[in-house]
């Protein structure tokens, strides 16, 4: 039992963090269902870009700032002096592009629980074996294969 409470409370708090995401961020006109991308994981990392074309590091920054897409402020602190309010349950983003390289950050974004299955980040980019999906998400991942790669191109600016 040592160790139960910390695993429950990580627990309570991805849940959370879903709930909040999931109802923050109903579907609109830009959110359509999806095919994933199929990808391979090399060790550590996906090697390759899910769109076959690199992200815009400026429409990455906004999806991490954003409070109803990509909700990373929830968890995250990072160098973003105009948010208020950032989280401090996971690390911060500050130099992620100098502590990662790009295929890490894209497993990272794709599915953490590939590297760490007691994360309590969500699969941003994955479908199954998710529980207590809410009906509006179901099938569909959080964000696009161009809105990972957005992301990823926006952490691997953040070298300092």
């Amino acid at each position: 039992m040592n160790g139960a409470p910390e695993r429950l409370d990580q627990k309570l708090v991805w849940v959370v963090a879903l709930a909040v995401l999931w109802s923050c961020c109903p579907p609109g006109a830009s959110r359509t269902q999806e095919a994933l991308v199929s990808f391979s994981v090399s060790g550590d990392g996906i090697e390759r870009s899910l769109t076959g074309a690199p992200g815009d590091s400026a429409r990455g920054r906004a999806i991490v700032t954003n409070r109803q897409v990509g909700l990373c402020l929830l968890c995250h602190s990072g160098p973003f002096p105009e948010e208020r309010l950032q989280g401090t349950l996971a690390p911060d983003l500050k130099g992620a592009g100098a502590r990662f390289t790009e295929a890490q950050l894209r497993l990272r974004m794709v599915d953490a629980a590939v590297i760490n299955p007691n994360t309590i980040m969500p699969p941003y980019y994955r479908l199954e074996g998710l529980e207590r999906v809410a009906p509006a998400f179901r099938g569909k991942p959080i964000l696009t294969a161009e809105q990972i790669e957005d992301v990823v191109a926006f952490l691997m600016t953040l070298q300092e």
